[in-house]
């Protein structure tokens, strides 16, 4: 147990830091659009209409036609390279952005960013589930995945700072700035991150066995040597939780489109200034970390909390976007708390990626479920700034009510996939005559003999469904 513990606190050291930083820039290349509207691009690309909302829209179209490329490249290639050289072109592409001076310029930069940016968390989703067991997976994924919120607040100092050296035309050398430290950050993303456990450096030959073995008996299976299976796509596809994951992900994703790109024009119309605005959106970012930070922790800690936190995160982002539906019959310190209140609804995403980590077994079936995750992602995030209309601006009532309809019914499919859950976990109970647990990888495949049964777990690549005593976290 102690050479265990040792390995992972090895493991920790070597790669959260990666992910973290990577996710850091991740989420400011993509949300800095968010400050430059109110520094200038707007103005200096003649935006009319709806064709801002265009802008944030086609950054998830690239994502979505990536998605299930990258997601089969994922794991066929190496995947520490695979990774540092997609940084490459991402720290190109958006310094690109400061040279657009129209519509259509940015267009096709922001298309190119979101092909950039699709192999980042599917990626490191891939990556998490390599190198951790079922129960720490969910705070790992709330460590990286804080990143985000990390993220959100440097870009408010970021955008603050230079907003200082020309207001009106800022956003061109936050662009050109994002894009060279992205670009070289690939640097330490190549010589660092490891393409698996086998291949990794800070690793003795003994360590690597100890930390492959944890994969095997507390993980979802091995993702070494895997090969593409037809089989686990139409398994996956035919999986009643995958639809419901499906739905939480899309129902909560229409909100973020919209609101985490007009949230420097929402601010402003609380009575701020553009340099305010970005102020504002800072402490909106530390309790975007500590709602994703303390969720990710409960929910690997306790093995049936994580539909729950998934409610609870979303629940005060109902209350927000309803008051703000009807902001016009409260004053604007009411209007502020609620768009505080939106804050935690970013928490539901890792818990919705944790989920499948956790209960998805075999390479192919768990890839194919994070293709179709990334699919909801990118159909919510196009879908969602539209409701933001410019007739309606600075209310934008339409939005409100669309983000607080949205997560009552993405509510109401956590309720659901919960209930499955537990059903689908009591049935196998009554099938199995074992009791099976949720924090380990299962224990023989279907129609093994019980001596053979873990090795046969360990050198088939099989599915959740084919595992004697593989349970369901809730």
């Amino acid at each position: 147990m102690a050479d265990q513990d040792r390995v992972l606190r090895k493991i920790d050291r070597a790669i959260i830091p990666l992910l973290f930083l990577t996710y850091v820039l991740n989420f400011m290349d993509k949300t800095i659009l968010s400050s430059a509207a109110v520094f200038g691009l707007r103005n200096d690309n003649n935006l009319h209409g709806q064709q801002y909302s265009w802008v944030i829209s086609i950054f998830y179209v690239g994502y979505l036609i990536w998605t299930y490329p990258t997601t089969l490249l994922i794991a066929r290639l190496p995947t520490g390279k695979y990774l540092s050289a997609n940084t490459l072109f991402w720290g190109i592409v958006v310094a690109l952005t400061a040279t657009c001076y129209n519509f259509a310029g940015l267009l096709v930069v922001r298309f190119l960013l979101g092909v950039a940016e699709a192999t980042i968390t599917p990626g490191f989703m891939f990556l998490t589930s390599t190198w951790y067991t079922r129960d720490e997976m969910p705070a790992r994924v709330g460590m990286w995945f804080a990143g985000n919120s990390i993220g959100g607040l440097v870009a408010s100092l970021f955008a603050f700072g230079i907003g200082h050296l020309d207001e009106s035309h800022a956003w061109r050398w936050m662009y050109a700035i994002l894009g060279a430290v992205t670009f070289f950050w690939a640097i330490p993303m190549f010589l660092f991150l490891p393409d698996s456990i086998s291949k990794a450096r800070f690793l003795t030959a003994e360590e690597a066995v100890i930390a492959a073995d944890r994969v095997l008996t507390a993980g979802t299976g091995t993702t070494d040597n895997a090969s593409w299976k037809w089989d686990q796509v139409s398994e996956c596809l035919v999986d009643p939780k995958t639809w419901l994951i499906f739905g939480i992900e899309i129902l909560t994703q229409i909100p973020n489109g919209g609101s985490q790109s007009f949230a420097n024009i929402v601010v402003k119309s609380f009575g701020f200034t553009s340099l305010q605005s970005t102020l504002i959106n800072i402490p909106v970012s530390l309790l975007s970390m500590a709602f994703i930070s303390g969720s990710g922790y409960l929910a690997g800690k306790y093995r049936t909390l994580n539909c729950i936190l998934i409610i609870a995160v979303i629940l005060p982002c109902v209350i927000g976007s309803a008051i703000m539906y009807n902001r016009s019959k409260v004053s604007q310190g009411v209007q502020l708390m609620a768009y505080f209140f939106l804050s935690s609804g970013p928490a539901a995403m890792p818990l919705n990626m944790s989920l499948v980590q956790s209960n998805y077994r075999g390479v192919t079936k768990k890839l194919t479920m994070t293709a179709l995750l990334f699919l909801a992602y990118c159909g919510g995030n196009i879908v969602g700034p539209h409701f933001f209309r410019k007739s309606e601006d600075p209310r934008y009532d339409t939005a409100f009510k669309a983000i607080m309809i949205s997560y009552s019914l993405a509510t109401a499919c956590a309720l659901i996939l919960r209930l499955h859950l537990q059903q689908v976990n009591w049935k196998r109970v009554q099938e199995e005559g074992v009791r099976g647990s949720a924090g380990s990888a299962g224990f023989a495949s279907r129609g093994t003999a019980a001596a053979d049964s873990l090795r046969s777990g360990r050198d088939e690549d099989l599915t959740d469904w084919k595992m004697i005593g593989f349970r369901y976290r809730l």
